[in-house]
């Protein structure tokens, strides 16, 4: 007896541990829609949830009719005192019916899913697009804005490094006014064109509110992924990848401001590394994708 309670002790000791461990490590706290989806607060957000709410009723409405049949069959064809048993071999036509129409939903699911991904996520961003750089590493993240110019500038992957994380090219002269920040600040309704690069090895750009997950691996310069975000507020990025012991606190704040909250910040940013004091900055608001 004595060793039981001193197994249940050491188990209880060994789960308190734990939880109190789980109080550093959360990520960004929900305050709704706590049972459900984060809040959509992107354009084409709409189209990816309804995509989830289908496959979620399909699947539902399908695990019912399921789980019904089942305790009916149960029920029916219980073990009864004077009932014997009997074998049946199957029908082969029900069994290409209930196999080919999964397949086909799950096809038909893969087809839309992909054509719908492709046009949210990886469609020619607008040209009036504000253009930010993330450089992600173990275990942080890191932006880049275009300077005074209003131009982001070339980068490649074999230019990423301890002294240029963003893998600017060096011999371009638009990525030399450019500035970093450690929170990504971007402007409602404004076209964002996001340009991933890696350190070290891989991370996730995952911001659920935004609907958007992309792997960002080292030696590649990922800049198909844009958005427009559509709601004032803060928001979190985290990494979605296993990526190190700090991976747990890898992420970063968000913020989405109105359009001349943004410009007055992106002035004030721009003008530390002006090159010419005095020279007029290009507004981020007229500028075009490079």
């Amino acid at each position: 007896m004595s060793f039981w309670r001193s197994t249940f002790a050491r188990c209880g000791l060994v789960l308190a541990v734990f939880l109190a461990g789980l109080g550093t490590c959360w990520a960004d706290p929900r305050t709704s829609n706590l049972w459900w989806m984060p809040e959509n607060a992107v354009q084409g957000g709409v189209y990816i949830d309804q995509l989830i709410y289908f496959i979620l009723f399909l699947t539902g409405g399908v695990f019912v009719i399921t789980q019904i049949v089942y305790i009916f069959f149960i029920v029916k064809y219980r073990a009864r005192k004077g009932v014997p048993a009997t074998y049946t071999h199957g029908n082969n036509r029900l069994e290409i019916i209930w196999t080919a129409i999964p397949t086909a939903i799950f096809i038909g699911l893969w087809g839309y899913s992909n054509h719908l991904w492709w046009d949210v996520l990886h469609s020619t961003p607008p040209a009036n697009s504000l253009q930010v750089g993330v450089a992600a590493y173990q275990f942080g993240f890191s932006f880049q804005y275009p300077g005074a110019d209003g131009k982001l500038g070339k980068a490649e992957a074999s230019f990423v490094s301890n002294d240029n994380m963003f893998g600017n090219d060096p011999s371009d002269p638009d990525a030399k006014d450019n500035f970093s920040s450690s929170v990504l600040e971007i402007p409602v309704n404004r076209p964002v064109h996001i340009r991933l690069d890696s350190k070290d090895v891989i991370h996730g750009f995952y911001i659920p509110q935004f609907r958007i997950y992309q792997d960002i691996v080292p030696g590649r310069m990922i800049d198909w992924v844009w958005f427009t975000p559509t709601k004032i507020g803060k928001f979190q990025l985290a990494c979605s990848q296993l990526c190190g012991s700090g991976h747990y606190n890898m992420k970063a704040d968000i913020e989405v401001v109105s359009e001349a909250d943004f410009e007055k910040w992106y002035q004030e940013k721009a003008k530390a590394v002006q090159p010419q004091p005095g020279a007029k900055l290009t507004s981020v608001t007229e500028t075009k994708d490079q």
